[in-house]
């Protein structure tokens, strides 16, 4: 089983996670919406992407649906895409229209997709305007929630390859 390692410091997280899969069938998992709506949200949540539009100012809005169809909305923008390489953005809690809900942080975050043999690491370098807005999402349970997003998506990569 693959480790997820966050690494906190002042008001920047980097978190890295190696997938037993190529980094063509990792980047498609990230970048399209049928995708990513299949492990992004940690279970017992789902993650519902109303529209994605994976381009260099695009969007993609989404919401994290809930056990008892509670929705918590979001909003990306993608500001630097390197095919198979990075994309970079801001996340955002927003509602269902896409406009940012100023109370919660927003996340400026660079992620970066490393070929390793047959493997692929990622890693994700997310900055926030202030240590007590990272603090606030770690509170949020970012760190729960994203790990077992990650098991999800193992769980994809492995049933998405030939046996």
């Amino acid at each position: 089983m693959n480790k997820t390692i966050f690494k906190a410091e002042n008001n920047v997280l980097t978190v890295e996670r190696t997938f037993n899969a190529a980094v063509n069938l990792v980047w498609k998992a990230w970048t399209e919406a049928e995708l990513l709506d299949q492990w992004w949200a940690p279970k017992p949540w789902k993650s519902q992407t109303k529209s994605m539009d994976f381009r260099t100012g695009g969007q993609r809005l989404y919401a994290m649906v809930g056990p008892n169809n509670e929705e918590h909305w979001g909003i990306t923008t993608y500001t630097n895409i390197e095919l198979q390489k990075h994309f970079s953005g801001e996340d955002a809690f927003s509602d269902e229209d896409g406009t940012i809900n100023p109370e919660f942080p927003v996340a400026k975050f660079d992620n970066h997709f490393d070929s390793e043999s047959e493997d692929t690491k990622v890693t994700i370098v997310t900055t926030y305007a202030s240590e007590e807005h990272l603090k606030q999402v770690i509170e949020m349970g970012m760190k729960d929630g994203l790990t077992n997003a990650f098991k999800n998506l193992d769980e994809l990569l492995n049933n998405a390859q030939p046996k």
